[in-house]
């Protein structure tokens, strides 16, 4: 099998080095913890309200790049693919706390509950109160009976958008929650995949697809979807994308939403603008408004080939804390 060339040094060390190139594109505002794949801020005010991010690597601008002002405080980072060890997100906890409580927001994988609970019962014992949300957006991974077993994919980034707000406004970390969830319960998202990303460590491919075959519903690791088809044309993939995404929440006349087109790490800006066209033709026919759109790279897969689209709803609250300003080195908002 051929394998995939990368731009890296020593193959054991792709994670570090990543980070601490992280850290110097912040130019003193955030710092890794030593001998740890945890970065933080550096200055924080007394008494905020923490957000603390994190996941697997490989996904990069997700998850360190949206540590910033009103996003996250700091990201707990695993290997590639794999998620925070307990002791890498209770350090980060630590350096972070400010007394008044921390917010754990990340992706629903297995390993990411297991290591994120484990490390928030651990800062319990501390006295450092956790509470935890859980991004489930994912449409492809279960059905709407089941939301609690899906997948967070690039949907991510809105709820992360809305979490760095309110908790740079707020601190009382309730409210934190209570508007970080209704965020997570408002955004739908659902990817496709037409080539495999690759393991840095060894260039092996994470997945197998044929020439002209795709993959809709496919999970940001390479997990399975809801189909495997021939290539199709953008307009025909957008519908069946857009049909299951809309009739998920559901999403209604009248709404108004913020659109994420995601490049799974190797799909070309020509080929996310003819996905857009055809997006923003099935919301006007529907008579759903856009707020915002973003279009690029913000939850990736290494080099996979693909994309991946979310709708969040807004409502009045939601949408004033969305148009916070916020800036990191993965997410701008003016």
């Amino acid at each position: 099998m051929k394998k995939a060339k990368k731009i890296i040094n020593d193959p054991g060390r792709v994670v570090p080095e990543l980070l601490d190139g992280l850290v110097e594109a912040y130019h003193g505002e955030i710092k890794r913890l030593e001998g740890l794949y945890g970065l933080v801020k550096t200055t924080l005010p007394a008494g905020k309200v923490v957000l603390l991010i994190g996941g697997g690597s490989g996904h990069e601008p997700l998850f360190p790049a949206f540590i910033g002002q009103n996003m996250a405080d700091g990201a707990a980072c695993g290997n590639i693919f794999t998620s925070p060890t307990p002791d890498v997100v209770l350090a980060v906890t630590e350096a972070l706390d400010q007394g008044n409580g921390v917010l754990y927001l990340y992706g629903n994988y297995t390993g990411d509950v297991l290591n994120f609970d484990m490390a928030a019962e651990m800062a319990a014992e501390q006295g450092i109160r956790v509470e935890t949300v859980r991004i489930w957006d994912d449409v492809a991974s279960a059905p709407p009976a089941r939301i609690q077993d899906r997948r967070g994919v690039a949907g991510d980034v809105f709820v992360i958008k809305i979490a760095g707000a309110i908790a740079a406004m707020s601190k009382d970390l309730d409210e934190v929650v209570r508007v970080t969830a209704k965020a997570r319960d408002n955004t739908r998202s659902m990817g496709v995949a037409l080539a495999a990303g690759s393991l840095p460590e060894t260039g092996e491919l994470t997945f197998e697809l044929g020439e002209n075959e795709l993959e809709i519903g496919m999970g940001v690791h390479g997990e399975p979807g809801v189909s495997r088809e021939k290539m199709m044309p953008a307009d025909v993939l957008v519908d069946r994308m857009m049909d299951m995404i809309l009739t998920d929440l559901p999403f209604r006349s009248g709404d108004e939403v913020c659109l994420l087109i995601n490049d799974m790490g190797a799909t070309t800006m020509m080929e996310l603008l003819i996905v857009n066209r055809r997006i923003r033709q099935i919301l006007r026919q529907r008579e759903i408004a856009v707020h915002h759109t973003l279009i690029g790279a913000f939850a990736t897969t290494q080099e996979m080939a693909g994309f991946s689209i979310t709708l969040m709803r807004l409502d009045e609250e939601l949408k004033r804390y969305y148009d916070v300003p916020a800036a990191s080195l993965g997410f701008k908002w003016v």
